[in-house]
């Protein structure tokens, strides 16, 4: 048996929906439904198809926070200057996502919504302290993103509510952002690791601040604040990043699996936060 899909061109129809077929699968982009719907086996299920839902589909700024509606595609993203100028880090990630035609189709809420460890989007929206936007028939809610993943693949999506889409403060414009990520061929892979940083450095190299995320080595991204620490107050170089190493290697839980071995997957992680030497010298923004 075929289900049905609903096309709502508005969130409050798409809300309306939601509650009178609880049991539908919403998408968007639809990059990861297409392999759940594979995987299901029998009578296919409703679908709620977001698409035409035009407040999912802005990307803005005001009162100083970026807007990025659940519906907006990565090559979009990727397109907007505000992203681009205002996000770095999180263009950075997205330049490494997939390949064409996924950037094209899948979208910022569905890397949120799907919670994926290895989603790339995830440790910049992590760093950037990024939130959530939520919306129901009985209002809305803004909640952290590092507290809407609560493991694997799930999220406090409450029923009746979609994802309307992300909000960020853009970072100060003296900043070094990197993100880098490990997979087993160059392109078009799946993360191993993937390390993102963002760093305030002072005219002598020392640092100021720093936020680091990481990905595929936990049931979620994992951070590190004492590796943090470690690194606040002195110089950026090779001892320093060596001995906040260590404290990642302690900190990040991976798994075995067919890309890679926990034991790999512990050592890179220190590993790709040595890469940051490379900013020593650095004088404002990369």
């Amino acid at each position: 048996m075929k289900g049905r899909v609903f096309l709502p061109t508005t969130l409050d129809a798409a809300l309306a929906l939601r509650v009178q077929y609880p049991e539908a699968l919403v998408y968007c982009g639809g990059t990861d439904l297409l392999v759940r719907l594979r995987q299901m086996p029998g009578a296919r299920p409703d679908l709620i198809c977001l698409e035409r839902v035009g407040e999912l589909l802005e990307v803005s700024e005001e009162a100083g926070r970026i807007f990025m509606g659940a519906g907006v595609t990565h090559a979009r993203l990727l397109d907007s200057p505000l992203v681009t100028q205002g996000l770095p880090l999180l263009a950075k990630a997205l330049d490494e996502l997939g390949s064409p035609p996924v950037r094209n189709m899948g979208t910022i809420g569905g890397n949120v919504a799907t919670a994926s460890p290895a989603g790339d989007c995830l440790p910049p929206l992590y760093c950037l302290d990024a939130s959530v936007l939520l919306a129901s028939q009985e209002g809305r809610r803004k909640m952290p993103v590092k507290q809407w993943i609560t493991g694997p693949g799930k999220t406090d999506l409450r029923p009746g509510e979609l994802i309307v889409g992300v909000e960020v403060i853009p970072p100060p414009g003296d900043e070094i952002h990197h993100f880098e990520k490990v997979g087993q061929r160059r392109a078009l892979a799946i993360s191993v690791v993937s390390l993102a940083a963002r760093m305030r450095l002072s005219s002598e190299g020392g640092v100021k601040a720093v936020r680091l995320a990481w990905g595929s080595v936990g049931p979620t991204v994992v951070t590190c604040p004492a590796a943090e620490q470690a690194l606040v107050g002195g110089p950026l170089c090779e001892e320093a990043l060596k001995k906040a190493a260590k404290s990642v290697r302690k900190a990040v839980r991976p798994i075995s699996d067919v890309r890679a071995s926990a034991d790999y997957r512990r050592q890179t992680a220190g590993n790709l936060l040595l890469r940051l030497a490379l900013y020593r010298q650095a004088r404002g923004p990369w």
